[in-house]
């Protein structure tokens, strides 16, 4: 527990205020400790190493294999672990504090949702304040959504920088997104008010792709899945729970209180975070670490594998990192049909939601307040589809990664479900909102949306999360723009589309366009033509070609 404990934003407070004294890790506890460290009969023999440190300190070895080369001549210790049950390996943490680090990121991730959808029954409440029409007023939702798509792509790849991190992005970022609240929630014209949004949804949406990496930081791929899962579903409740709270504070106390309240929710957020989140990724410890090994030695020699890359790198590969995230969505063709794919799912989620007021308020006279109650049969359906989701990473992924003919592509078959489901939501929802129907049938149907969301876009996270194990902050942040991007615009004509067609004509729109995506997960895939009695779903498994496709990114995983 002390590990964890240490390397919180409490325990170095804690650490910086004792001058080093109290929290000590454990080679400055034991001054003998970084002798694991030294390469054996690669290295210099442990005797001699502090008298020849004058004569090789600072010397860094420069070419293609320049770790290598380090270490076979004795001018680098590289500092890994020390041990394969090294405590401060995140692999290595305790059941009960991973199982803790994932719960912050769900509720974090939580948290910064409802501040999108939280804002929605407010909209009226802005529109008289301000004076501004409904697409005016619409933008307080779309410049967030761009704000939370575009900041990923710069925090991201940011979290993957060795002397960064991740847990100081998410606490400082998340800290400047609360603190900017105060001037969005007293905002005395339309263009205040919207430039804080976008810059408050740019500067708290590290967890929307970052907080994937963390939990892969923790488990192995396998296990993984089971985190993502939880994560997204909790990424799901925040939209799902915002309009009903949004939907009683607005109408009492106007849109002002839709921000104070999510306010409050984050700075309790932000209290576990400085306390309960340590740093997880594996590259920033052992930076520290190396680090802290040079200061107790004064052997220049320690240097984490990160590092030593690093001493050939040029400026423009450094800013290049940076970029890293638009260069692996735009240049590798399998994040980018996967982006695509899920960002189109994720404008009809956007767009669909801006029926539901006009179908329960307009259509069956249900008050404001309780509107956003409609909402909890997008809840019920993913209480019932995430443990299902979950039996299947249980049953059917983990035990596929103990196989040697094991390939990505082999997560794939839940999305064959999610396809059809999409567009049954639309038509079932669509045609039974209407006065002489019951109201609760379209609840009914709205629930089957939770199967296409949890089993669409579950598998793509988990399947890029395989594909691209060392880029996957960057390679979700490249998806949380491709959504973001989809989300922040179709809102902005959505209610003026189901008005001009009608709910039944708008939603059977949207569901020939999902119709039109349900060929898109077996491109992956060759199916046999004749269906026998032997076909079986691992041989469907088998016979995919989706592997081809992965194989033409350079980035991803060619060795399954």
């Amino acid at each position: 527990m002390a590990t964890q404990i240490r390397d919180t934003q409490f325990g170095h407070l804690v650490r910086f205020l004792s001058r080093n004294k109290l929290f000590l890790f454990p080679d400055e506890a034991d001054s003998s400790i970084w002798k694991k460290l030294l390469p054996g009969d690669k290295g210099l023999p442990l005797e001699s190493l502090t008298e020849q440190t004058n004569a090789t300190q600072g010397v860094i070895v420069q070419d293609s294999n320049a770790d290598q080369t380090a270490v076979d001549n004795g001018n680098f210790y590289v500092v890994d672990w020390y041990g394969p049950d090294d405590p401060e390996n995140p692999q290595n943490w305790s059941r009960n504090w991973k199982l803790l680090v994932s719960f912050l990121m769900c509720i974090l991730n939580f948290s910064f949702y409802i501040a999108s959808s939280i804002y929605v029954p407010g909209i009226p409440s802005i529109m008289q304040d301000f004076g501004v029409s409904e697409i005016v007023a619409t933008l307080g939702l779309s410049l967030f959504t761009i704000g939370y798509g575009l900041g990923p792509m710069l925090w991201s790849p940011m979290s993957e920088i060795p002397q960064l991190g991740r847990s100081p992005l998410y606490f400082w970022t998340f800290l400047a997104f609360i603190l900017l609240q105060l001037p969005t929630g007293f905002a005395v014209n339309m263009p205040m008010f919207l430039v804080f949004r976008v810059l408050t949804g740019f500067l708290g949406s590290p967890p929307l792709a970052t907080g994937g990496a963390t939990i892969v930081d923790m488990y192995d791929m396998a296990s993984a899945g089971y985190g993502l899962c939880i994560l997204s579903s909790f990424g799901v409740l925040g939209p799902v729970f915002g309009p009903i709270i949004g939907g009683f504070a607005a109408p009492a106390e106007g849109w002002r209180w839709t921000i104070w309240i999510f306010t409050w929710l984050c700075a309790l957020v932000l209290i576990l975070l400085f306390f309960m989140l340590p740093e997880t990724s594996a590259a920033n410890i052992l930076y520290r670490r190396a680090k802290r090994l040079r200061e107790t030695t004064g052997d220049a020699r320690f240097r984490s594998r990160s590092e030593i890359d690093a001493a050939r790198y040029k400026l423009i590969d450094h800013l290049a990192v940076l970029g890293r995230a638009f260069t692996l969505t735009f240049s590798e063709p399998i994040v980018f049909f996967m982006d695509l794919y899920s960002a189109l799912l994720y404008g009809i989620l956007f767009l669909w939601f801006e029926s539901f007021p006009l179908v329960f308020g307009d259509i069956y006279g249900i008050g404001t307040g309780a509107q956003g109650l409609a909402f909890l049969g997008i809840f019920v359906g993913a209480l019932v589809t995430v443990p299902l989701y979950l039996l299947w990473v249980k049953r059917g992924v983990v035990p596929m990664f103990a196989k040697p003919s094991f390939k990505p592509e082999m997560v794939l078959p839940p999305t064959f479900v999610g396809a059809v489901s999409l567009p049954i939501c639309l038509f079932w929802y669509g045609w039974t909102a209407r006065e002489s129907v019951h109201w609760i049938l379209p609840i009914v149907g709205s629930s089957i949306f939770t199967v296409g969301v949890v089993t669409l876009f579950n598998t793509i996270f988990n399947y890029l999360g395989i594909s691209y194990p060392a880029y996957v902050a960057s390679i979700f942040a490249g998806n949380a723009l491709f959504r973001a991007s989809f989300g922040a615009s179709f809102p902005l004509f959505a209610r003026e589309l189901f008005r001009q067609l009608g709910i039944g004509p708008g939603n059977s729109l949207l569901g020939g366009i999902a119709i039109c995506f349900i060929p898109i997960p077996f491109v992956f895939y060759r199916v046999s033509m004749i269906l026998t009695p032997r076909f079986l779903l691992t041989e469907l498994i088998e016979r995919q070609y989706g592997h081809r496709i992965r194989h033409m990114s350079k980035n991803a995983r060619h060795d399954i």
